[in-house]
């Protein structure tokens, strides 16, 4: 089952998630997502657990409580959309408004 955490702190760490929601059963993966660029903590993870019981008991036990000082989001992940490209900021014209004037 995977599972979406939103609300992060900066410093949860991939190990710390972990040890979260192996209190609810066995995790096969935790992730917590970071910026390309600067490294940084996104504020959300994945967290991947074999079991979709146990994947529910940690979502119903962990959602709104506190993980290293922030109110968490805990539910299950949608699929990714097909097609999705996540964001880039571009408009439907395909401009991505590179600051400078063109006219």
């Amino acid at each position: 089952m995977n599972i979406f955490v939103g609300n992060l702190s900066y410093n949860t760490n991939d190990d710390s998630l972990r040890a979260a929601f192996e209190a609810f059963g066995e995790v096969s993966s935790a992730r917590v997502i970071s910026d390309r660029e600067t490294g940084r903590s996104r504020g959300f993870a994945f967290v991947e657990m074999a079991n979709a019981g146990e994947g529910q008991a940690a979502i119903q036990a962990l959602d709104g409580q506190d993980l290293d000082g922030r109110q968490v989001k805990v539910n299950e992940a949608r699929p990714k959309e097909e097609g999705s490209r996540g964001g880039g900021g571009r408009d439907s014209r395909g401009g991505g408004g590179g600051g400078y004037n063109r006219y």
